[in-house]
Formats: structure tokens, C-alpha cells, sequence
């Protein structure tokens, strides 16, 4: 299975915390599954910390790169492709960064590990 994690569910897997679905966590550790993590979400986990928005998250920020890749996730890089569908999705949601998330799990043709029920109004396959 392919699957792009939401940076939600990618920090509560690095943190081991709890809010994490069993079935999020059961994808997320089975080594035979192609994890994605955007770069939308590393910009987003790095930018909210300097904001003072994820205070917890400063090990993760001080190797972001590191602990994707201990994890055994693959980055996601965005292209232009990727940029040009978050833009034209026919949604009034506005975060850049779900609209990337949607977007590059659209074109991508896999599903988003998220428990946020916006992906649904953006017709992104989910699991949790």
C-alpha cells in the first residue's frame, strides 16, 4: 500500500502519542507500505514551531529529514503539478497546506492518512 501521511498524524507518529488511530498506526508501522510525507508538511511542522505553534515539536524540527527517514517514510517532493490542482480545488477551504496535502493525494492517486474530515469536502480518499 502507498499512502501520504497529514502532518498531524506524522507528528503524533513521531511523538508516539496516543490520538493516533489503530488503524493510522497499523499502516504507518507496516514496513511493506510506501509512507509519503509531504513537504508541505515539513514546512508546515517547521514554520508553526518557529511560530510558537507546536512548542513540543523542536526535536522533530532540529532533524525533520532524520526522523522521516528513521521512520521509513519516503519525502514528497511538490511539483508543479501538485501547486496548479491545490489551487484550483473548488473548495472555500483556505489552509495552504491541506489544499497541498489534497492535492498531491489526488494527483498521486493515494489516500491521506488524516483524521481531519475537511479531506472529505476536497473528495481526498482518507484513511484512519
Amino acid at each position: 500500500m502507498k499512502a501520504l501521511v497529514d502532518t498531524h498524524a506524522l507528528l503524533w507518529w513521531l511523538f508516539d502519542d496516543r490520538r493516533l488511530s489503530g488503524r493510522a498506526r497499523q499502516v504507518l508501522e507496516d514496513g511493506t507500505n510506501e509512507i509519503l510525507v509531504s513537504s508541505a508538511s515539513g514546512w508546515e511542522i517547521v514554520m508553526k514551531h518557529r511560530l510558537g505553534k507546536l512548542p513540543h515539536a523542536g526535536e522533530a524540527v532540529r532533524d525533520l529529514r532524520g526522523a522521516v527517514q528513521r521512520a521509513g517514510f519516503e519525502p514528497l517532493s511538490i511539483s508543479l503539478d501538485h501547486a496548479i490542482e491545490a489551487g484550483r480545488l473548488a473548495s472555500p477551504h483556505r489552509d495552504p497546506f491541506d489544499r497541498m496535502l489534497a492535492a498531491q493525494s489526488r494527483l498521486e492517486k493515494i489516500p491521506l492518512i488524516t483524521d481531519d474530515k475537511i479531506f472529505a469536502t476536497l473528495s481526498v480518499p482518507t484513511l484512519w
